[in-house]
């Protein structure tokens, strides 16, 4: 089922980046020079042929100016009129082929809030380092240790978090996640962000 889950959010991951990449008016050599992901990787991503790691759909998304999450919505002529309510069922769950870790989109799609509400299992020694680059848009997340542990270092501070903790921090330098110990971590992270003001 997991697969099955993968394949369909891997065809639902190509589709949103062309819509976007369409939507800003952006060719494939465009992006890839603003994202740093190279033009044939962007094309095989957009026809559905690659299942992209975690590191690649955040270039992605901050080549795009939108945040990671948004990568997994439904494409706009996809999207039925929603509700308030994400039922478990119907939340998105994807793997990253690098590192492991499953992520779930919870909060409901479409709802126009500037908060997004993601739960994530990671594997024991997991490891994702994200380069965060210049953004549009200024990104905060908090993450809450649900279960087990995970370090978070963001440039040269490190985190231990431990279950209960949570940490408030800005996209806006070199993130990394990795758990440290032989058990599964479990964390949920709260994802807002506001443009940045314009000069």
């Amino acid at each position: 089922m997991m697969e099955d889950s993968t394949e369909g959010l891997n065809q639902r991951i190509a589709e949103r980046v062309r819509e976007l990449r369409a939507e800003r008016g952006l060719s494939l050599d465009a992006l890839a020079s603003i994202s740093g992901v190279s033009r044939s990787m962007i094309s095989l991503i957009e026809r559905g042929e690659s299942s992209p790691t975690a590191v690649v759909l955040e270039k992605l998304a901050t080549g795009l100016g939108v945040v990671l999450v948004s990568l997994f919505d439904e494409p706009a002529k996809a999207k039925a009129p929603g509700g308030p309510v994400a039922r478990r069922d119907d939340q998105p769950l994807w793997k990253d082929p690098a590192s492991g870790y499953l992520r779930r989109n919870v909060s409901p799609s479409g709802v126009p809030q500037p908060m997004q509400i993601v739960e994530v299992q990671f594997p024991p020694g997991g490891r994702v380092a994200f380069e965060s680059g210049v953004r549009d848009t200024r990104v905060y997340q908090q993450v809450w240790v649900l279960a087990g542990a995970i370090d978070i270092t963001l440039g040269t501070d490190r985190h231990r978090l431990r279950e209960g903790d949570c940490l408030a921090m800005q996209l806006d330098q070199p993130t990394m996640f990795h758990n440290p110990t032989r058990e599964p971590a479990r964390y949920a992270v709260v994802i807002a962000s506001e443009p940045n003001a314009r000069r």
